[in-house]
């Protein structure tokens, strides 16, 4: 009986369904700063520092994300400095539960797109850019958002400014009540 020879092309076919970023490590190792968490200083500057936090309650903020998958892409994060879902205090929970169906409210009144990512990516090798200071993305979607330039210039094309999407949202944050 003769051993059959195993192939690279056996173990590793072709044709896969994946896409390699090795810049993302780039961006990451860029968020992760010596002096300090981005989002604690966010929550100290709250809604009128930085142009980036458009609320904030006393246990949960929302923030544009600094550099957005596609517009409107916001940040739903505690105020209080944590990086693990279950350290949260059930308080904290329920405020973050409560902010994440407002946020996505206004982003549906706002930019009525077709859909929302919602979600967490929670540890580092889960894909948290800031492992350290959990958050929830919601990302607007629309059909055909995505297109080449990101893979091919490494450039993300967005319709309106970080800027625009904070005075488009903000106003209609500031309407919220809890």
């Amino acid at each position: 009986m003769s051993k059959k020879s195993i192939s690279i092309e056996d173990i590793w076919p072709q044709e896969r369904d994946c896409i390699s970023r090795p810049e993302r490590f780039k961006y990451v190792r860029k968020l992760i700063k010596p002096d300090g968490c981005v989002f604690c200083k966010e929550a100290q500057l709250g809604p009128t520092g930085s142009g980036l936090c458009l609320y904030k309650h006393e246990q949960a903020m929302v923030v544009l994300n600094k550099y957005p998958y596609n517009t409107g892409h916001l940040l739903v994060l505690p105020v209080r400095h944590v990086g693990k879902i279950w350290d949260l205090k059930s308080e904290e929970y329920q405020q973050l539960s409560q902010l994440l169906l407002k946020s996505a409210e206004v982003l549906e009144q706002v930019y009525q797109p077709q859909g929302l990512n919602i979600g967490m990516n929670h540890g580092q090798v889960a894909g948290a850019g800031i492992p350290e200071h959990l958050h929830w993305h919601i990302i607007p979607r629309w059909s055909g958002d995505t297109n080449f330039f990101p893979l091919i210039a490494e450039t993300k094309v967005h319709p309106e400014s970080l800027e625009q999407s904070y005075s488009k949202l903000k106003p209609e944050f500031d309407k919220l009540e809890f």
